[in-house]
């Protein structure tokens, strides 16, 4: 089973932010690859969407603890770190871009720390989404990520979800190898 996780933070008022460029991919995938509509399932704290052998979620427990919802997921289908995959926002990267990287750290981002720490360990793979400013440098990180992208940013954002998910479509059908060759440049 592949165990794809979206990040992000729940409700209406962060729906569009920065910080949620992980719920947005998931959003996109899934609809392109008719996948039923999310439910919320309270026993995983998560909302869930599931087709043939992969499950999507979406931990509704708010970035920071990301881990708890994800941590119930994996003991319930006894999912080993090497099925999950995570997607996130980086603000190290610059917009737009993507880095896949399999067994890293957190690299800082406080949902990832909460995954490898109540999960036990870093083999799993992530999808870095760049969401750093166009121009300079964020003046307030934790500010900056809960606000949402400008239009000429959004239009960059949505192609690069669209690239995220034939990435995860690469990913699904050929493996992780071909898909960081083909996706990381």
């Amino acid at each position: 089973m592949v165990f794809i996780v979206g990040l992000g933070n729940p409700g209406e008022k962060l729906e569009n932010t920065r910080h949620n460029a992980g719920f947005m991919t998931v959003d996109f995938f899934a609809k392109k690859n008719d996948f039923p509509e999310f439910e919320l399932e309270k026993k995983y704290e998560s909302l869930i969407s599931k087709k043939g052998n992969i499950l999507i979620a979406k931990p509704q427990t708010f970035m920071n603890k990301s881990g708890l919802a994800v941590g119930k997921i994996t003991r319930s289908y006894k999912l080993k770190a090497e099925s999950l995959v995570v997607i996130h926002d980086d603000i190290d990267l610059p917009l737009g871009k993507i880095k896949i990287a399999k067994n890293r750290g957190s690299a800082g981002h406080k949902g990832v720390e909460s995954i490898i720490k109540v999960i036990g360990n870093k083999n799993l793979v992530r999808i870095r989404v760049g969401i750093a400013p166009l121009r300079g440098k964020a003046k307030a990180p934790e500010t900056f990520v809960v606000k949402d992208f400008a239009e000429e940013e959004q239009k960059i954002i949505n192609k690069t979800i669209k690239k995220i998910s034939e990435a995860l479509d690469c990913f699904i059908e050929n493996g992780l190898e071909k898909t960081m060759n083909e996706y990381n440049k």
